[in-house]
């Protein structure tokens, strides 16, 4: 042992203990650590022959920590004797053997109690024999613990065999559905935990990562769409340390080991998706006001829409911040638990999204209210840089998408709800003569319990009075009721349809046949299919990669770009919030949970997502034929006697022989003796040779019963004389048993087992399918080509000894081929779990059903077909599921990015935020279109729903696009207003009054405004460039800079313009910083250039005390092209002795005087109008500064 003192320098508070901690723990060989914040490192004691020094610092750099060793010491075995440093251990001199050997003797007897379960009397013991080099050392454990110990493993062994079964149980039925899964096996467990608290399939990576730490865990399974999780244990692992597991995570988990505990789970599943619903409520309507804030942008004119800008910041600021930090606390949390485990997730991306939108605008606000000394925007303006509502429509959304997620996904469990709605509640029970009704609940096994016609079954048993027909439709799918009478297995949450009668409880609460099949349901439901590996792979880069282009994307725009520092922030934001890997994590969960939950209710179980998986690939199936392929229910028709032997005599012989055998043909010819009257012999010594028969000795004489290689191979007696009878018996399609003593042949009993009517129209739709079938047996190849024959199957495997059966297998595995073996016997279970899928027929035996991925309850062949149709459809839903998840993001994260601005095509963060919750939807709705699947026919809705989905989406990505362009294009505009004070912007107003004003256009008609100046006031402030105006020199406007750079006109400060508007060669000297005023389109010529403008109209400004401006426009030579059709004459007229002044007023400042109720319609007048009476008139919009113009005569005085 040794022990080393680490210096962690970088350590700063208790999560980095932790962290450091965690990784250390997971090193083998790790005897004891202690890591502090306040030592900056600590001690750690090994073993230094496990592990090594560059190990443990090599873990400390995993948790994200540089650490070095200050000294070691080695430890010795004492304190007063310490081991010198170059003491050394001697190695053996030979290689040594060790051979373990554990015995369980148990020296007593076994009865079977009131109940049938077995009970074992007498002593037991454990003992551990250790030999080493042939010394051999002998450990007995007999302690009363270790006793209790062996004591289960024997029970639960005596279990399996001597659990009463009757003699009409052993004969195959059409139903036996209570032989389910068989018990996990001793040594081993499996919990099932209900977890809270995940968002996406990285949450379910996280937790799954924490409870493989668990020590004796052997596999844990979370499924993000169930909110389950399946944990594998060697049964040593306490709950308690399960559910730490979880919370040291970062998320909540609760065990559902009892109905309580899924009754419970289920209620709180039902209130998370209230919480949600009403966290979306709330939400919503904090977000409503800015929501009208936004189309108070696109819609001055609606009401609030001059008084309410100013309000905008601090209104949205107070209602976003309980959105931000109370409803999307679980995204913090989330986060945080996800960085705790060094991974990203989805919460990751919400709360790095909105946090950066919500931290952006607080800090722009906060500037504005120290710089302006205002809570609110002044000068009727709202404060600029502002996305509070970003952060806070985003949290509304995704809160919207995941309650609208929860519900669709509480959907996909239809099924199993539906059963367990099936169950009775109560059951009518006869104790001591008297019969009471008493809840489900309180049944025990071997209760009497009376069934009248109409009521439920409420549970499994065994019928011991009366008759009836039961309704099993719930179980197996099949229609028709069963006829039931003495002796015959019921199943509860079944329906009595005619008689009453009596059965004992042999299976009560979770041991029921609808329980186990809940369960086996919920299990398949909670697994994983191979194709989640993929979607688990991408996800666990996704979102760190994600990340990574969201960087890039704000570094390109800002940097390379030279976009706006908010443009670039708004284009990461939306890249953060669009690629949230939700849909992906519920591609293969919810199209699994509704897949198995389907086949379920159409009497096919699927164990999980493997067997489902490999059902698609399956290109070859082998049936076994017995109970198979035919009834299983065989009967004598021949009996050849020989020699002094007559029919009698050998029926007698074979009868009492196979009494004590269980074989389907050993059932028929002992039922027959049973028909015939004949009275059966005692035997003694009966013993079954696999593959070949029976024996057994009767009146001191051994007699043989079996196959031909019974009698050839091992009695050694030739068959000449019988071969052409027993030809023509096995061309016939009947199976030939010989009877024989150690001499001599005695006799042939011919059985034939009848083929079901379903098999031939299963193996036809096989082969339709392409799908190539084999039949294997242990008959002799003329029976079981003639069965085959029966079928439509020309591969025949025949007289295949039971142990060779899973060899054939892989025969036919070796040749390239995916293959299903479909079987029900002990027999076929080597096979079973030999073939790449194991289909289980309903009336086959625990084992069998154990080994089967699929088991079919109805014992119907066609359910084989049904079985790979259902997996294939469900497969192919996977599979869309996955290109939907992978195509939002391929198509959204460019979009997001802003690639195709020049398209007009971004998509804002907000909008992102609903892309996203969109996208998890539509996979979860693609998902349930698999409810609609009907047996034996086309789902057009499933197979259509895709592609209406695919064009829904684009269309609703593009429309996104579209408005985001639109909004954006709105943000811009009024992202210039008031960014100066209120002096500033007056005293820039009063200078443009002041300077001489003209306008001139473009070739399409758009206005251009020019002031001349000799020098800029202090209040225009340069971007760039001076602001020196001599000679043939401009300084132009933020926005007007902006555009012209746009379309080229020039690139940078100190060009030259050959021919502006008739002036030459006029130089750029500078560009203004934005101001949020008139002088942000303005062109600030030079007096010398100013003069050369041409094709111009005089421009008067007014500024008014409020800090807006009024434009009137003279008309005199010039009328704008854009409006020549609208503005006739401008004299004045006179009405008696008043004179009016027709005004023609632009679209925008038209709206904004009705608004103040200057006028309401056109040819209203207006006095002392600046000084002047007008008559006034409304122009059409132009979209261009025309339209904040007033349009007067050249005679027009404005008086201020």
């Amino acid at each position: 042992m040794k022990t080393i003192q680490l210096s962690v320098p970088k350590m700063h508070c208790e999560s980095c203990e932790k962290l450091i901690a965690s990784e250390l723990e997971d090193l083998p060989g790790i005897h004891h650590s202690t890591i502090t914040t306040a030592d900056k490192g600590g001690e750690v004691m090994f073993d230094d022959e496990v592990v090594s020094e560059a190990e443990i610092l090599a873990a400390v750099k995993t948790a994200g920590y540089d650490a070095s060793i200050v000294n070691d010491q080695t430890l010795s075995t004492s304190a007063s004797a310490p081991i010198p440093k170059e003491t050394t251990i001697p190695a053996p001199a030979h290689p040594q053997h060790v051979k373990v050997e554990l015995q369980t003797v148990a020296d007593g007897t076994v009865s079977l109690d009131a109940n049938g379960k077995p009970v074992f009397t007498g002593k037991m013991s454990d003992t551990k024999s250790i030999t080493i080099d042939g010394k051999e050392q002998v450990i007995d454990e007999s302690a009363p613990s270790k006793q209790a110990v062996a004591a289960t493993s024997i029970m639960q062994a005596l279990s399996s065999i001597f659990m009463p079964k009757s003699k009409v149980d052993s004969i195959p039925q059409p139903l036996t559905p209570a032989q389910l899964p068989a018990p996990i096996p001793q040594g081993s467990a499996t919990s099932r935990l209900a977890i809270y608290g995940m968002h996406c399939s990285s949450c379910a990576g996280i937790i799954e990562k924490q409870l493989s730490k668990v020590p004796g865990v052997s596999k844990a399974n979370v499924n993000f769409a169930a909110e389950k999780a399946l944990v594998n244990t060697d049964g040593s692992v306490q709950p308690v340390a399960l559910l730490d597991a979880v919370k040291k995570a970062g998320y909540r988990a609760e065990m559902l080991d009892s109905e309580e505990a899924e009754a419970k789970e289920k209620m709180n599943r039902a209130h998370a998706i209230t919480n949600l619903r009403n966290k979306f409520l709330v939400s919503m309507v904090l977000s409503m006001p800015m929501l009208y804030f936004m189309l108070l942008d696109f819609f001055p004119s609606l009401p609030g829409g001059q008084t309410l800008p100013p309000y905008f910041a601090i209104v949205s600021l107070i209602l976003t911040l309980p959105i931000q930090f109370i409803i999307g606390a679980g995204f913090y949390k989330g986060m945080w638990s996800g960085f705790k485990m060094k991974t990203f997730n989805m919460d990751s991306l919400i709360a790095i999204g909105t946090s950066t939108a919500f931290f952006y605008s607080l800090i722009y606000f906060m500037i504005y209210v120290v710089t302006n000394q205002s809570l609110i925007g002044l000068n009727g303006e709202k404060i600029p840089e502002q996305y509070f509502e970003t952060a806070a429509f985003l949290i509304t959304f995704v809160i919207l998408g995941k309650w609208l997620e929860a519900r669709a996904k509480n959907k996909t469990s239809d099924a199993i709800k539906k059963l367990m709605v099936m169950q009775a509640k109560t059951a009518r029970v006869i104790r001591d003569g008297v019969t009471t009704d008493i809840p489900i609940d309180q049944v025990v096994n071997g209760d009497t319990i009376l069934v009248r016609p109409g009521e439920k079954v409420p549970v499994d048993g065994v019928i011991t009075k009366g008759s009836s027909a039961v309704d099993e439709s719930m179980i197996t799918g099949e229609s028709l009721p069963v006829e039931k009478t003495l002796g015959n297995t019921v199943v509860g949450a079944t329906i009595n349809k005619t008689g009453s009668f009596e059965f004992t409880a042999t299976r009560v609460g979770s041991e029921t046949t609808l329980s186990r099949i809940i369960r086996l349901i919920e299990d398949a439901q909670g697994s994983k299919a191979p194709i989640q590996a993929f979607a688990d792979r991408i996800s666990s880069w996704f979102v760190p990669a994600v990340i990574g282009i969201a960087i890039l994307t704000f570094l390109v725009w800002y940097f390379l770009l030279g976009a706006t520092f908010a443009y670039a922030v708004m284009a990461f934001t939306a890249v953060i919030v669009i690629a949230c890997p939700c849909a992906l994590g519920l591609a293969t969960p919810t199209a699994l949970m509704v897949g198995t939950g389907k086949a379920a209710e159409n009497g096919i179980l699927i164990k999980g997502g493997e067997p489902l998986e490999i059902a698609c690939k399956v290109n070859a199936i082998v049936f076994d034929k017995t109970g198979t392929l035919t009834n299983g229910k065989p009967e004598v028709t021949d009996i050849i006697a020989l020699g002094a032997f007559d029919d009698d005599d050998v029926l007698q012989i074979a009868a009492s022989i196979e009494k004590a055998s269980e074989h389907p043909l050993a059932e028929a010819i002992y039922r027959h003796a049973e028909e015939e009257d004949i009275a059966l012999i005692e035997t003694n010594g009966f013993e079954a040779i696999p593959g070949h028969g029976v024996k057994a000795q009767l009146h001191d004489k051994w007699y043989y019963f079996g196959n031909r290689r019974l009698v050839t191979d091992k009695l050694g007696l030739a068959l000449e004389r019988l071969e052409k009878k027993i030809e023509r018996l096995e061309t016939g399609g009947k199976t030939a048993m010989i009877l024989a003593t150690e001499t001599e042949i005695v006799g042939v009993i011919a059985v034939a087992d009848t083929v079901k009517e379903t098999s031939k129209d299963a193996i036809d739709a096989l082969h339709a399918r392409g799908i190539e079938t084999w039949m294997i047996t242990g008959d002799n190849e003329r029976t079981a080509q003639a069965i085959a024959a029966q079928v439509g199957i020309t591969n025949v495997l025949a007289e295949v000894l039971p142990e060779d059966k899973a060899a054939n297998i892989v025969r036919i595995q070796q040749s390239g081929k995916v293959v299903a073996m479909v079987g029900d016997g002990i027999n076929d279970a080597p096979a079973l779990a030999q073939a790449d899928l194991g289909i289980a027929m309903g009336n086959g035996t625990d084992v069998a059903m154990e080994a089967g991925g699929i088991v079919i309850i109805k014992n119907d062949l066609r359910d084989v077909v049904e079985a790979i149709q259902i997996s294939k459809a469900t497969v192919s839903k996977i599979r869309q599921n996955l290109f939907f998840a992978l195509f939002y993001n391929v198509a959204g994260i460019p979009i997001a990015a802003r690639v195709f601005a020049f398209a007009g095509l971004v998509l804002r963060p907000e909008l992102a935020g609903i892309a996203m919750a969109l996208s998890s939807i539509s996979v979860v709705t693609n998902s349930l279109t698999l409810r609609t699947y009907r047996p034996g026919k086309r789902n057009w809705i499933s197979a259509v729903a895709p592609i209406v989905m695919a064009i829904l989406f684009i269309s609703l990505f593009i429309s996104f696009a579209k408005l985001s362009s639109e909004m954006d294009a709105q943000g811009a505009m009024s992202a210039n207003t008031a960014t100066v004070s209120v002096e500033s912007q007056k005293s820039i107003n009063a200078t443009i009054a002041d300077s001489e004003n003209l306008v001139a256009f473009t070739e399409d008609g758009t206005p251009k405004l020019f002031a001349s100046l000799s020098s800029l006031p202090d209040s225009l402030q340069i971007e760039s460039g001076t602001g020196e105006l001599s000679g043939q020199s401009v300084v132009i406007g933020s926005d007007e800079a902006r555009m012209m750079i746009e379309e080229g006109l020039f690139k940078n400060v100190g060009d030259v313009l050959p021919d502006f508007f008739g002036a030459k060669d006029v130089k750029v000297q500078g560009i203004l910083k934005p101001t949020g005023t008139l002088a942000d389109t303005y062109h600030f010529l030079s007096p010398d250039a100013f003069k050369e403008i041409e094709n111009t109209a005089r421009l008067q400004v007014v500024d008014e005390d409020n800090g807006t401006t009024k434009l009137f426009y003279f008309i005199e030579s010039v009328v704008p092209e854009k409006l020549k059709d609208d503005i006739s004459s401008t004299a004045p007229a006179t009405v008696g002795d008043t004179t009016y002044y027709p005004v023609y007023v632009g679209y925008a400042e038209a709206k904004m005087m009705k608004e103040n109720k200057l006028f309401a319609n056109d040819g209203d007048t207006i006095k002392d109008f600046f000084g002047n009476n007008v008559i006034v008139y409304t122009l059409p919009e132009t979209k261009t500064k025309l339209d904040t113009m007033h349009f007067v005569d050249s005679s027009f005085v404005v008086t201020e």
